[in-house]
């Protein structure tokens, strides 16, 4: 079967993909040190914008205190070249609950990788 996505959505979804691996297998409370590590998939501009923010609970990258369980990368548009804007899926499943939320991810590409500029509430 022939694939019918853009490159850039491909690119794009395989760094995003990536991220929230690491992301959600590991300390998802925000800290200095927490953004330090993640540092690599993050757009400069994006650093900037969390670095001045006061730490909360919350988190940026899941839009919520109450952290996920696991993910899907799903929708992908091109906004522009260089920039995508993907739908990822967070669940959160046990004995009691079922519940799954959208996030919207935008990716830039800058120097030749794909790194995320932008998260937010569907």
């Amino acid at each position: 079967m022939p694939n019918l996505e853009k490159p850039e959505c491909t690119e794009a979804r395989d760094a995003v993909r990536e991220f929230y691996s690491f992301h959600i297998a590991g300390d998802m409370k925000p800290s200095a040190e927490n953004l330090k590590l993640r540092e690599k998939f993050l757009a400069p501009e994006l650093i900037r914008t969390l670095v001045a923010s006061n730490e909360t609970a919350r988190d940026y990258f899941t839009a919520t205190d109450d952290y996920p369980k696991a993910f899907r990368v799903g929708s992908c548009e091109v906004s522009s070249p260089g920039k995508t804007v993907l739908g990822v899926l967070l669940f959160w499943r046990d004995d009691n609950r079922s519940e799954q939320r959208e996030i919207k991810v935008e990716a830039v590409k800058e120097n030749e990788k794909w790194l995320i500029n932008k998260v937010e509430s569907k």
